[in-house]
């Protein structure tokens, strides 16, 4: 009787392990709040900051957990495009503006050779945050939702 006990016991303590890691190590982290219409949702993520972090972006990452993403701030608002030169994965990306509201969802293909596609939101943004591909649609995420990134 006390193997199955033991065997409890160490399911229980190996699943608190297993927490996503966001995709990119060198960079600052976060958790990432959206608010939707059918509830809370929560992602760690990689926050690509600065110029350099926000060029690179998810270029050469191989695969992401279903639970993590990037987050690309700018310091003022911006109508800016994205391009996933040398990106290997298939993104969704959310845009919003200064008050948190998600102003622009998009689906990305990623691309190898020049030229690359643009994907331009239409609309101004102070940031962003990239997914693997499906996931706003999984999670029932839209425009008008609400994000909170703590650091």
């Amino acid at each position: 009787m006390a193997r199955p006990a033991l065997l409890l016991s160490l399911a229980v303590l190996l699943s608190g392990c297993g927490g996503s890691a966001p995709p990119v190590e060198d960079l600052p982290t976060g958790v990432l709040h959206i608010e939707t219409g059918s509830g809370p949702i929560q992602l760690e993520v990689s926050i690509a900051d600065t110029p350099e972090s926000r060029q690179r972006g998810l270029m050469g990452v191989e695969e992401m957990d279903g639970d993590t993403g990037m987050v690309f701030l700018e310091e003022q608002p911006v109508q800016q495009a994205f391009w996933m030169k040398d990106t290997l994965i298939p993104l969704s990306i959310a845009f919003w503006d200064e008050e948190g509201t998600i102003q622009a969802i998009l689906d990305m293909e990623p691309c190898r050779e020049d030229p690359c596609r643009l994907y331009d939101p239409g609309v101004t943004w102070i940031g962003a945050v990239e997914v693997n591909q499906g996931f706003f649609a999984e999670h029932e995420v839209r425009v008008g939702d609400g994000i909170i990134l703590d650091r």
